[in-house]
C-alpha cells in the first residue's frame, strides 16, 4: 500500500475497528474512506487533520500532512491496542466533569512504564490468562513502542515492520531516553507544540471530514 502500487497509499485511519478478519483469521485493513493518494516521491500536501485521536501522529496535527509515517505511528497504536486490550486513551473511571487532564489513562505511557520496568509483558491483556506466547508479546509491545516514536524519522518502515513481524530482521532496542508526545506535553516548555495531541475524549471521537476524502466511496 505504501510501497508496491503505483501510488502511494495514505490510509489515515488505521485503528482496531477498521481490521476486518477473514475466514481463515487473517487480518484485512478495511474502511479507505479517508484515504489519500500521491506519487512516488511527491511531497504529501497540507490538508484537514482526519483520523481518530488517540491513533493521530502528532507531526500530523501539528503540520496537517499525512504520510506513510504517520499510518505507521497509528498502526503502532493498533498493535498495542489489541495485545493489551485497552484503547490508546481513556478516561480514567474515577474522572468527574472539570477534571484535569492527568486523569487520562494513556496507553503508550502505561506500557512504556511497564518496559522501563523489565516487565513489559506485564502490559499483555490479563483475560488471556497467560495463555499467549511471552516471546511474541514481547516483540509486539515493543515494536508498538517503536512504532509510536515521537520522532517520525525513527519509526520503521512498513516494509521494516513486517521484516520485524516475520522474524526476517531484529527489531532494534527502544533508546532508553524515549519519551512520548504525551509526556512532553506536560513539560511547559512544549506544552503550545504537542498540547494538541492531549485529548479529553475517548479514542472513539473521530474528526473525519467528508469534504477530504482522497478516494472514491463513502465511510
Amino acid at each position: 500500500m505504501h510501497e508496491e502500487w503505483e501510488q502511494v497509499v495514505i490510509h489515515r485511519d488505521i485503528k482496531a475497528s477498521n481490521v476486518l478478519l477473514d475466514s481463515e483469521m487473517n487480518g484485512r485493513l478495511g474502511d479507505f474512506g479517508l484515504a489519500r493518494l500521491y506519487d512516488h516521491g511527491a511531497d504529501p500536501q497540507t490538508t484537514h487533520v482526519v483520523g481518530t485521536m488517540g491513533y493521530l501522529a502528532p507531526e500530523m496535527v501539528r503540520s496537517g500532512k499525512a504520510t506513510t509515517l504517520s499510518d505507521v505511528f497509528a498502526f503502532g497504536a493498533f498493535l498495542l491496542e489489541v495485545t493489551c486490550g485497552r484503547r490508546p486513551i481513556e478516561e480514567e473511571e474515577e474522572v468527574v466533569a472539570g477534571a484535569d487532564d492527568d486523569d487520562r489513562f494513556v496507553l503508550v505511557d502505561w506500557v512504556l512504564g511497564h518496559w522501563r520496568k523489565g516487565a513489559i509483558t506485564d502490559a499483555v491483556d490479563a483475560k488471556l490468562g497467560g495463555d499467549y506466547d511471552a516471546a511474541e508479546a514481547d516483540l509486539v509491545l515493543r515494536l508498538g513502542l517503536t512504532c509510536l516514536h515521537p520522532s517520525p524519522a525513527a519509526r520503521p518502515s512498513m516494509r521494516q515492520v513486517m521484516q520485524y513481524l516475520d522474524g526476517s530482521a531484529q527489531l532494534p532496542e527502544l533508546p532508553p531516553t524515549y519519551v512520548t508526545f504525551n509526556m512532553l506535553a506536560a513539560m511547559d516548555t512544549h506544552q503550545n507544540v504537542f498540547g494538541a495531541w492531549s485529548v479529553r475524549r475517548s479514542s472513539a471521537m473521530s474528526v473525519a471530514t467528508v469534504s477530504d476524502i482522497g478516494l472514491s466511496g463513502g465511510r
